[in-house]
């Protein structure tokens, strides 16, 4: 092997090694949480209980906490129901039928079916067919047939209540993903400001396309959300933090509108750019005003992000002074638009500026007030 290939090797197998450790390091907490729950699971169901080898305990504990990054309380419990549901029909094809190949083929056929009619979730369905499989397929238990079926009752509640009780900061992940949302939302902004501050058509064209691409982190601020507000709403450990979650849906919900607003700015922009609609005053004052819009943005990127609540509130101040003063402009005389097509991307500013203010924490008719009013736009 040559010395550059063994370099090459030696990179490849150094990277993958900080890889594998940085997952190791992320899922410590879960490895834990799920090696506690599938030996506690299975102690229970063999001393408490009496059953005789209860492995079905054991492995629906461990595979309702897996390692998925969506594996929060819905997750769990969508498992864990999967897992027992599958033990119990193949239980009771198991009575009907008897145990043997054919009789295998039958309880998976049934199964999968009774999976995709309950529930659209994939993983749902391959647990469900798995766990009927295997009830058919190992030796009969001596404490029963049902009594598997209580083994993975079993697991799987040992699961869910120590995913509700565990430790956890349910503000965490959907400020991390919001942030980056906002973080990136700002850049498409900023990239807009230079587009026309360098009277670059194809800048703004860019733009949009980084608009557009920002839906991935939308999903994703939206998936963590939701999950996140159901936590705090449920599970005892997340009680305290309901206030910050419920101040981070309302920057979320606000985000997803100035989003929207955004891409039709970019691509608004970009065509009367493509065109030389838009005069020299018009592109530096507008590029001035998104300027201002993007920097305000990403202040609010910095306070979702802040761990600290006095740090949030500084960053959120910073950000509703920086809108205020973007809305007092938003007239068209005032930023030198008088085509109308360049007076359209001032108004598409006004209802931007609005839901960015309300994510702010200012109610909706406050936010409207401090755009000008229609008789000064004369």
């Amino acid at each position: 092997m040559s010395s550059s290939r063994f370099a090459s090797f030696r990179g490849a197998l150094r990277h993958r090694a900080k890889a594998g450790v940085r997952r190791v390091r992320i899922s410590l907490p879960k490895i834990i949480l799920a090696t506690f729950a599938s030996v506690f699971s299975y102690w229970f169901a063999e001393t408490v209980l009496g059953h005789d080898g209860p492995l079905f305990a054991a492995t629906s504990a461990l595979i309702s906490l897996n390692f998925a990054t969506t594996s929060h309380v819905r997750r769990t419990l969508e498992v864990a129901i999967g897992c027992t549901f599958g033990i119990v029909v193949g239980d009771l094809l198991m009575t009907a039928f008897g145990q043997g190949l054919w009789q295998a083929a039958v309880v998976v056929f049934v199964s999968l079916i009774i999976s995709r009619f309950l529930d659209s979730g994939v993983v749902f369905s391959m647990q469900f067919g798995l766990q009927s499989l295997l009830v058919v397929l190992l030796p009969l238990p001596e404490s029963g047939p049902f009594s598997r079926s209580l083994d993975a009752i079993t697991g799987g509640t040992v699961a869910l209540i120590l995913v509700m009780l565990w430790p956890k900061d349910p503000s965490r992940e959907p400020a991390k993903a919001l942030s980056d949302l906002l973080k990136e939302t700002a850049a498409a902004v900023r990239e807009l400001s230079r587009s026309l501050a360098q009277d670059d058509a194809k800048l703004a064209w860019h733009s949009l396309v980084r608009a557009r691409g920002t839906q991935s982190l939308v999903d994703a601020a939206a998936r963590e959300m939701k999950e996140s507000a159901e936590f705090a709403r449920i599970s005892p450990s997340g009680w305290r933090r309901r206030g910050e979650v419920a101040a981070l849906q309302r920057v979320q919900k606000e985000a997803d509108l100035a989003v929207r607003n955004i891409r039709v700015l970019c691509r608004r922009t970009a065509t009367l750019m493509s065109n030389e609609v838009l005069s020299e005053r018009i592109r530096a004052d507008l590029a001035d005003a998104m300027e201002t819009l993007a920097d305000a943005v990403l202040v609010m990127s910095s306070s979702v992000a802040d761990p600290s609540p006095h740090g949030r509130d500084r960053y959120m101040s910073q950000t509703r002074s920086r809108l205020v003063e973007l809305s007092s402009q938003l007239a068209p005389h005032a930023l030198g638009a008088s085509d109308p097509q360049a007076v359209g991307l001032v108004m598409m500013l006004r209802p931007l500026t609005v839901d960015l203010l309300e994510a702010t924490g200012i109610p909706h008719d406050e936010a409207v007030r401090y755009l000008p009013t229609l008789k000064d736009l004369d």
